[in-house]
């Protein structure tokens, strides 16, 4: 059964991280009732999902949704329809992300101590990279003389291109210099085996710890996570003149509708949004006068 899920979900271009994710969630409802999923009956589906609702402390019940949708893979896998298990439906939360302005990106840069978290962030906002596709980055994906980033096998399993500022390069050959990594730009830190061995790239815990701790220190009230800086990022591209379809192919969206969304939160001038208090003052100030 597991080997069937597994090539269910790589068949639907789903990656390894997710079908271990996944697996994770099936492995767990298994051991909590002492079976296999398709072997329970509907209601003791329905016991399960409501424990992890009264479980989960985030707000998203992200948790709660992944146990659903990997249950969603298995049933699939197995050739059984969704209403086997009667799993219910799962709503899409719209929410607007949070954006920094251009003065707290600034604030990060100058209050990160270290230069690995400079460059850190300096990768996350200039070229609006998700957590993984930094951590992924290798010296070998850096082009200095065309000013560019190769981003391999992004989100999708695409590659892309994406500019590097003049400013970040010369960041970048400060820190490889003093660094001097050999394969990833951030190396990952010993795991403890004998020998002394090194996990090939900096963890996804320690991207996320390095870029509150940055934003605290830069004194930020925003709730800062590392998608923060990518969100930053295509707001700021928008309201710097870049058009749609450009900001799509360096975000490596799929659908121009992703993209679109942050036309909601930018400021552009062709569109300029106020406050009606902002009029009133002027012109009642003016009569007033």
């Amino acid at each position: 059964m597991l080997y069937r899920f597994e090539r269910t979900v790589s068949v639907l271009g789903r990656s390894q991280s997710t079908f271990l994710n996944y697996s994770r969630h099936v492995a767990s409802i298994s051991l909590y009732f002492g079976k296999l999923p398709t072997e329970l009956d509907p209601e003791q589906v329905q016991d399960y999902l409501y424990y992890l609702q009264k479980k989960s402390k985030t707000p998203s019940q992200t948790y709660f949704k992944h146990c659903v949708y990997g249950l969603r893979f298995l049933l699939k896998s197995e050739g059984l329809p969704y209403d086997f298990l009667r799993l219910p439906s799962i709503k899409h939360e719209k929410k607007l992300p949070v954006v920094l302005s251009k003065q707290e990106v600034w604030a990060m840069l100058q209050s990160a101590q270290l230069l690995k978290h400079k460059i850190l962030i300096g990768l996350l906002y200039g070229c609006g990279l998700r957590c993984m596709e930094v951590r992924s980055v290798r010296l070998q994906d850096l082009d200095f003389d065309r000013k560019q980033l190769k981003i391999v096998q992004g989100k999708g399993s695409k590659d892309r291109y994406v500019p590097l500022s003049e400013h970040l390069i010369r960041g970048l050959v400060k820190y490889i210099k003093a660094e001097k990594p050999t394969e990833y730009l951030f190396n990952g830190q010993p795991n403890g085996r004998a020998g002394g061995d090194f996990d090939s790239r900096y963890s996804q815990r320690g991207v996320q710890w390095a870029v509150k701790q940055v934003a605290k220190a830069a004194g930020i009230k925003k709730e800062v996570h590392t998608h923060t800086m990518r969100h930053s990022y295509a707001t700021h591209l928008l309201e710097d003149g870049m058009d749609i379809m450009t900001l799509k192919g360096l975000l490596g969206h799929e659908n121009i509708e992703t993209t679109i969304e942050y036309l909601q939160i930018a400021q552009l001038s062709s569109q300029r949004i106020f406050s009606p208090l902002d009029t009133l003052f002027a012109q009642c100030s003016l009569s007033l006068k």
